[in-house]
């Protein structure tokens, strides 16, 4: 492990412009195959586009239908307040955590933490060399976790890539002390099977529960065999984190032969559900949500060690890789996300439509284990994208306004919306924050991973472009200001009005 300095950043000033009347129509047909959701280990791979596209995106440029290159755009109710750009760890930004005034961001190439007790002004405490694909990260106490989904040649910080096929190879989880915020320390590693793509913690006094999504494996993989229809679950004793360890492997989707019981998938359409992608948990109310690849499933955790999948759907018309999801605060109802072609395509336009790389709203109707999950409407911003810019729905939280369901998101190069699902069946975005194509002339990885609100603000992880700080001025999330927390970790979603 190494960690780095603190060292001086540039802050660049960003202007702000009004964003243009018109909006652009389809350029080019994204390919909704099931790729590899989330960018993979290693640099982002450009993507070439066809010459009468690029010619189409430069001239919707020239006649201001879509921000200009790096422009920003966004409604009058939110500002841009701060952007700190990558340091060190020159890697895919990734996830982010909160722990009172600082913020935990994970990064391909490991994590950075923030003291952002001046949102404002966010200043770098640590930078911690740790390489791994994604470094999801989350934090409790004294402990930060960091999941390694990419195949390493053992569990240091100074592993290697090495192929999933030999049995030496190592993924999993890290766990971290954190107790010097200056001076992370690394304490232990726990292997899970087929890695840890994300994971999520249900925290207890003596013990954190982490559940570890993982999927895609392969009778090649000595330690990711098929079906996989499962999480892992790891135990971390807090007084003793050296002890963390795999308690059991539950599996969510019982069905007979190597398949498993799971979504069998639509080649090029739906994904084959072999695990699940993340999972999100409302501990006051013992429910966990699942997003699994080709099915959305609902979960009983009043035993955290032994989850229990309650009600399981799917869409195999309009969804093709459940991906996230996040409950309202009542827990009746919970938004899906769907990452149509595994966030490295561009299908926020009219040639995908509203309904395909969007979000999912469902009611949860009936109570106890019998509960189960009913299909609302989709929701999708609705101001059409470039095709040079990766957009698709992806991470974000609920912003606390007692008596309304409120969500700040991430939609890549989409930017960031927030956005009114009270009425299940009639959604609405009212407000969003937009920069323009990072280039013109091939399809880069970029834009906003994950938009979470925290006591006051909205923090992006900018994929290419680092730490974003967002305000919203607006009478219908006024009344969140008053909620300040200790601790957020958006997929362990808190009681935030008990």
């Amino acid at each position: 492990m190494i960690l780095f300095g603190n060292s001086r950043t540039r802050r660049r000033h960003l202007g702000v412009v009004a964003v243009a009347a018109g909006l652009l129509g389809a350029l080019l047909t994204a390919q909704p195959a099931t790729a590899t959701p989330d960018p993979g280990d290693g640099p982002a791979q450009e993507q070439k586009i066809s010459d009468s596209t690029r010619a189409e995106v430069r001239k919707a440029l020239k006649d201001g239908e879509i921000p200009g290159q790096d422009e920003i755009v966004h409604s009058a109710n939110i500002r841009h307040v701060a952007n700190v750009p990558k340091d060190a760890l020159q890697g895919t930004n990734s996830d982010l955590a909160f722990q009172g005034k600082y913020a935990f961001a994970g990064n391909y190439d490991g994590f950075r933490i923030f003291d952002i007790s001046n949102p404002r002004a966010p200043k770098t405490v640590a930078q911690v060399l740790c390489p791994g694909s994604q470094n999801d990260i989350t934090v409790s106490g004294d402990l930060l976790f960091l999941s390694t989904d990419s195949s390493r040649s053992d569990s240091s910080c100074n592993s290697t890539t090495q192929p999933a096929t030999e049995k030496s190879s190592w993924e999993g989880m890290k766990v971290f002390d954190i107790s010097d915020k200056r001076n992370p320390k690394y304490v232990a590693a726990v292997e899970t099977a087929c890695g840890s793509h994300t994971h999520t913690l249900v925290p207890e006094r003596k013990n954190v529960y982490i559940y570890v999504s993982s999927y895609s494996p392969s009778a090649t993989y000595p330690d990711c065999q098929p079906p996989h229809d499962g999480i892992s679950v790891i135990k971390v004793p807090r007084r003793a984190p050296q002890k963390a360890a795999v308690i059991d492997f539950p599996v969510l989707f019982p069905g007979e032969g190597p398949d498993g019981g799971g979504n069998p998938g639509t080649p090029g359409r739906v994904s084959k559900t072999t695990g699940c992608h993340d999972l999100t948990v409302l501990p006051s109310k013992d429910l966990a949500a699942g997003a699994c690849m080709g099915d959305g499933i609902l979960l009983s955790i009043k035993n955290p060690e032994r989850p229990k999948v309650i009600d399981q759907v799917r869409d195999d018309v309009n969804f093709a890789f459940w991906h996230s999801a996040t409950f309202n605060q009542k827990a009746n109802k919970v938004v899906f996300t769907d990452e149509l072609g595994g966030g490295g395509a561009a299908t926020c336009n009219a040639e995908i439509g509203p309904d395909r790389g969007a979000d999912g709203i469902y009611d949860i109707v009936g109570k106890g284990d019998k509960r189960k999950l009913v299909f609302r409407s989709y929701f999708k911003i609705p101001r059409h994208q470039a095709d040079t810019e990766n957009c698709v729905a992806h991470n974000g939280s609920l912003i606390p306004v007692k008596g309304k369901d409120l969500m700040v998101q991430a939609w890549y190069q989409g930017g960031i919306s927030v956005w009114d699902f009270t009425d299940s069946k009639r959604p609405k975005e009212i407000a969003y924050f937009d920069r323009g194509t990072l280039t013109t002339d091939t399809l880069q990885i970029a834009g906003s991973w994950s938009a979470y609100y925290y006591n006051g603000y909205i923090y992006s992880n900018e994929i290419a472009r680092g730490l974003d700080v967002l305000k919203i001025d607006d009478r219908r999330t006024d009344p969140a200001r008053r909620i300040h927390l200790r601790e957020l970790n958006v997929q362990t979603q808190p009681d935030y009005f008990d």
